[in-house]
């Protein structure tokens, strides 16, 4: 009996120690990256609750906005890469997508133009902010007398720093407004942007300076604004979004002659045939630059340094 009494004490230890561990082992094991990983999509969701929901229509667009809103603002980009501003159709996942949209930021480029009613009628609670609220804007370079300078200005604002500071403050007013309790971060980044465009200004001013050609020629009048504010002369070669007739395109010929350019500038996201053409017949030859980057900072100061390079060479 007494080996038996043993027996059974033996057991019962062993199964009273067996339990715990069972206990244990019954939680499923999670590694560190593991547990980061889950942290991470958790922060993220959470964010995305808790954000702006706001929509725009071009790349530099976001970047102002999420300059401005910081970690509180979600942007969606209307315009896909290497799409053009001026013929896009929205697709309808995009107008769905609306829905969950708190605000959309519109700066009248055509496509937005041709579509804003419907971008309304997808979310009739969705705030639309005008970011040309208090910028003067010039007329699209072209043809004298066809009427159409007033009714269809040139949309590229975004491409004239001064102008973008106009931009922010008011992408500043419409986030407070819709979301008051982070009026104080906002501001914060407002004045920080602020002082990044105030010294992009700056170099790029200096970077323009210095040299007597001012003078260039482009395929889409995209850098009109860009060239008011740094003093220089654009000659667009399409005008009111019509490619020139060949009585045009002879007289840019001898334009470009006679101003000594031998650089035509054009855009990915346009045709550059004409470019290619007026190029070859001045014996110069097309440059790209992008006005639609969303590294809008980066992308002024490389287009600045191009211009400098064309310009200073006396083009």
């Amino acid at each position: 009996m007494t080996t038996l009494n043993q027996f059974r004490v033996i057991i019962l230890a062993l199964l009273l120690g067996v339990v715990p561990l069972v206990g244990c082992s019954s939680e499923p094991q999670t590694s560190p990256s593991q547990t980061t990983t889950s942290t991470e999509a958790s922060k993220s969701a959470q964010s995305t609750e808790t954000s702006l929901q706001v929509a725009v229509s071009i790349p530099p667009q976001k970047y102002f906005v999420e300059h401005v809103g910081g970690e509180y603002v979600d942007v969606e980009v209307m315009l896909p890469p290497g799409a053009s501003p001026a013929t896009y159709k929205p697709k309808p996942q995009q107008l769905r997508n609306l829905d969950n949209t708190e605000a959309y930021m519109r700066i009248h480029v055509p496509f937005e133009n041709a579509w804003i009613d419907r971008f309304r009628a997808a979310n009739q609670d969705m705030t639309i902010v005008d970011l040309t609220k208090g910028i003067d804007r010039m007329p699209m370079a072209g043809k004298p007398n066809q009427g159409k300078e007033v009714a269809n200005p040139n949309p590229h604002i975004w491409l004239s720093p001064p102008l973008v500071k106009q931009q922010a403050r008011t992408i500043y007013e419409a986030l407070v407004q819709l979301d008051p309790e982070h009026k104080q971060a906002y501001q914060a980044n407002l004045e920080s942007f602020l002082a990044e465009i105030e010294k992009l200004d700056s170099e790029i001013e200096q970077t323009l300076s210095g040299f007597e050609s001012r003078t260039f020629m482009t395929f889409h009048p995209a850098w009109g604004y860009f060239a008011r504010a740094y003093n220089l002369e654009m000659i667009p070669i399409e005008v009111g979004g019509s490619e020139p007739s060949a009585t045009e395109l002879s007289r840019l010929i001898e334009r470009a002659k006679a101003k000594n350019i031998e650089v035509i500038f054009a855009q990915p996201q346009f045709s550059k045939d004409d470019a290619k053409t007026i190029a070859n017949e001045i014996g110069g030859e097309v440059l790209l630059i992008n006005p639609v980057a969303y590294e809008w900072e980066k992308n002024l100061r490389e287009v600045a340094n191009t211009f400098e390079e064309v310009l200073g060479d006396g083009g």
